[in-house]
C-alpha cells in the first residue's frame, strides 16, 4: 500500500503541516520535531509527491532534451555530457529521440510542456516544429535555428570546413567532394559547406536526405566514385560519413590516403577510439553541453548575463593517417 503524508506524521506525532515543512524546508522546525519526522520518513519508506511539491516551489528541476537519435556517436555525448552538468545543478534530464520525425518530435516538445519541464535543449534537423516558436518555455537550440527568439549554440562551422579544406589542399587533393545534409536546413552546419564551396574552384556536394541511414550513405559515395572517379578529397560533414566513405573505398579497392584522402568532423572520443586513424575536425562537445545548460539556467532564472543570440565556440583539426 502507497505510504501517505498523513501516514509519516501520524507515526512521528506531528501534524501533516509539520511534515511539510521538514520535506520543503520551509519555516521555523525544532531539531527534536525534524529529527522525529526524518525518522518516520525513514521507517516507512516514504517518498514525496515530486509533482505536488513542484506546484509549491513552481520548479520540477527536469530539463528536456531532445534529440534526433542517441545512436550518434555526436549526440550520445553531448547527452552524457548535458545530463552530467545538469545533475550538478540539481536538474534531472527527460531524454527524447526524435528519429528525425516531425510528427514525434513535436509530441515530444508537447509532452515537456505539459508535464511542466523548467526548460528544454533541443538538438533537432527537423523543419517546422512551430511549437517551439510559440512556446513561453525557456528553450536553447544546439546547432539549429529554431526561432529568432532561441539562442543558438555551437562550433564554429565555417572555420572547421575552412580547416578540413585547406587540410585537403595542402596534401596535394585536385578534386575535393563534401557531403552534407540537405541544403535547406536551417542550421549553422550549413557553414561547413560555405567554407568548402569558398575554397575550391569547382566545388561538388553531394546531399544525404538522411545523414543517419547509413545503406543510403553508402550508396551515395560509390555514386560518387562513379560519376567522379577523379575524386582524390572527401570532406565528410561528420565522422560517420568519413567512416562509410573509408569502408565504401576499401570494398572498392581505392587505396586511403594515397588514392583518396578523408576528413571527417565532430572528433568525438568513441569515434577517436575505434578509428583512431580517421583525419578529423573536433567539436568542443563538453563546451557545448556546458554553455547550452548554462545559458538555460540563466534564462529559466531570468538572469541577462549573455544576450548573444548565437554562441559559437572554437574547433581544431586531428590529423592522422587518413588525409
Amino acid at each position: 500500500m502507497k505510504v501517505k503524508l498523513e501516514d509519516v506524521a501520524e507515526l512521528a506525532g506531528v501534524s501533516p503541516t509539520t511534515v511539510s515543512r521538514v520535506l520543503n524546508n520551509r519555516g521555523y522546525i525544532s531539531e527534536k520535531t525534524r529529527e522525529k519526522v526524518e525518522q518516520a520518513i525513514k521507517d516507512l519508506n516514504y517518498y514525496p509527491n515530486d509533482i505536488a511539491r513542484s506546484l509549491f516551489k513552481k520548479r520540477t528541476n527536469f530539463i528536456g532534451l531532445i534529440l534526433p537519435t542517441i545512436n550518434n556517436p555526436f549526440f550520445s555525448e553531448l547527452a552524457l555530457y548535458i545530463e552530467n552538468i545538469c545533475s550538478n545543478h540539481d536538474f534531472k534530464v527527460i531524454l527524447c529521440n526524435s528519429l528525425g520525425q516531425v510528427a514525434k518530435e513535436t509530441s515530444y516538445a508537447e509532452m515537456l510542456i505539459r508535464h511542466q519541464v523548467d526548460g528544454i535543449i533541443v538538438c533537432s534537423y527537423n523543419r517546422g516544429i512551430e511549437i517551439y516558436k510559440n512556446s513561453k518555455l525557456p528553450i536553447v537550440a544546439i546547432d539549429h535555428y529554431l526561432s529568432p527568439t532561441i539562442p543558438v549554440i555551437g562550433s564554429d562551422n565555417y572555420e572547421g570546413g575552412k580547416l578540413a579544406v585547406q587540410h585537403l589542399l595542402n596534401q596535394g587533393c585536385k578534386a575535393i567532394v563534401h557531403i552534407n545534409g540537405p541544403s535547406d536546413l536551417e542550421t549553422p552546419t550549413q557553414n561547413r559547406r560555405k567554407a568548402y564551396e569558398d575554397q575550391v574552384a569547382h566545388p561538388i556536394t553531394y546531399e544525404l536526405n538522411s545523414v543517419f541511414d547509413e545503406e543510403a550513405t553508402a550508396e551515395t559515395i560509390k555514386k560518387i566514385f562513379k560519376e567522379h572517379p577523379e575524386t582524390d578529397g572527401i570532406f565528410a560533414s561528420d565522422d560517420l560519413i568519413a567512416s562509410t566513405c573509408l569502408k565504401v573505398a576499401s570494398e572498392l579497392g581505392i587505396q586511403i590516403p594515397n588514392q583518396l584522402k578523408v576528413i571527417g568532423y565532430d572528433g568525438t572520443q568513441s569515434v577517436r577510439r575505434l578509428l583512431p586513424q580517421l583525419t578529423t575536425i573536433k567539436q568542443p562537445i563538453e563546451e557545448i553541453a556546458q554553455s547550452a545548460v548554462l545559458r538555460l539556467m540563466d534564462i529559466i532564472n531570468e538572469v541577462n548575463k549573455d544576450e548573444r543570440m548565437e554562441v559559437i565556440l572554437p574547433v581544431q583539426l586531428l590529423k592522422s593517417e587518413t588525409a
